[in-house]
């Protein structure tokens, strides 16, 4: 792995506005996203996790400009992708390809795979004049079966289909995949493949990747660091051993606690940290601290004043007013 950033967001914003009546006038924002800073280096990953709605997929589409950020910016090798539009942004755009959620939903179910991976080879001129090859030997680098590029996604499974979007999205020849809940349509035996999958790619062409997921279990062998989101904020972010043996946010602890341990007499041992009521409304979040109306250790600083990000060292940082001390989760 070098230190070379292929990609740094810096403070996103993204807030949709709600509107209604009869003039359509403005009633509400949504918060999805506020105030989100990352990096990914070539040959890294980053996981994004957290509970549904805090706002991890959006900040996906934000990095790609899938979506367009309130505020902030992208920086795709140096290049401001918030500031350029039309073939500049397409260029700069090729280079950073998606991963989605649903494998089914995700592939046009009237196309072959043959003409479902093509369509970006055609798209962006690559490879003119030998794309039948080219396709049948990204078929070959995601596993499957080059012979079988005439079939219809519904003749694979799961996995299958899974490996069929990540050669599509190879197929554009990127440096950074946006990987949005890749696994967590799939069985648990199919996911350690998938997962597989994406090491061997990452250490053969170098690919850096975001990887979305709401299981911390899902990423711990795959990332080198981790950022917890809750609400449309980062609440910690570090190395992965770090987050993961001495995490200090107690929304961290409480997602760790969940995930279960291989070893039986650790798992009966462990404490899980059953999170009380509902994740709060982006319409109107919580002043201060956005997690203290489900901590357990919250006090009126909390309501008062909104933590900021900071460094415990090991560029391990955490947004709290009373961080966790320093002991691994068991």
């Amino acid at each position: 792995m070098t230190d070379a950033l292929v990609l740094e967001a810096t403070d996103l914003v993204k807030e949709f506005p709600i509107k209604g009546g009869i003039f359509g006038r403005q009633r509400g924002i949504v918060q999805a996203v506020s105030g989100v800073s990352l990096s990914v280096a070539k040959g890294q990953t980053i996981g994004l996790v957290g509970e549904s709605g805090c706002g991890k997929s959006t900040t996906g589409r934000l990095l790609v400009r899938l979506l367009s950020p309130t505020s902030g910016r992208v920086l795709f090798n140096g290049h401001d992708l918030t500031a350029v539009e039309g073939s500049q942004l397409q260029d700069l755009r090729r280079k950073i390809q998606f991963v989605f959620q649903d494998p089914y939903a995700s592939l046009n179910p009237r196309l072959t795979v043959n003409s479902t991976v093509r369509e970006p080879l055609q798209l962006h001129g690559l490879h003119r004049g030998v794309e039948k090859e080219r396709v049948r030997e990204l078929m070959r680098l995601v596993g499957l079966n080059p012979e079988h590029v005439n079939r219809y996604p519904h003749e694979f499974s799961g996995g299958q289909r899974q490996r069929i979007g990540i050669a599509r999205a190879l197929a554009a020849e990127p440096e950074l995949i946006i990987l949005d809940e890749p696994v967590s349509a799939l069985d648990v035996s199919i996911q350690a493949g998938v997962i597989n999958l994406l090491e061997e790619l990452q250490d053969r062409l170098g690919l850096a990747y975001v990887f979305i997921a709401h299981d911390l279990g899902v990423v711990r062998h795959i990332c080198d660091e981790v950022a917890v989101m809750y609400l449309g904020k980062i609440v910690e972010q570090g190395p992965a051993n770090e987050v993961y043996d001495s995490a200090r946010h107690p929304y961290t602890k409480a997602l760790l606690s969940a995930v279960p341990v291989p070893e039986p007499r650790l798992q009966r041992q462990r404490k899980r940290i059953i999170l009380e009521g509902d994740v709060p409304s982006p319409v109107n979040p919580p002043s201060g601290c956005r997690f203290r109306t489900r901590c357990w250790k919250a006090q009126d600083i909390c309501g008062e004043q909104e933590p900021v990000l900071v460094d415990f060292g090991n560029n391990h940082r955490v947004a709290c007013h009373f961080p966790e001390p320093v002991t691994a989760l068991t």
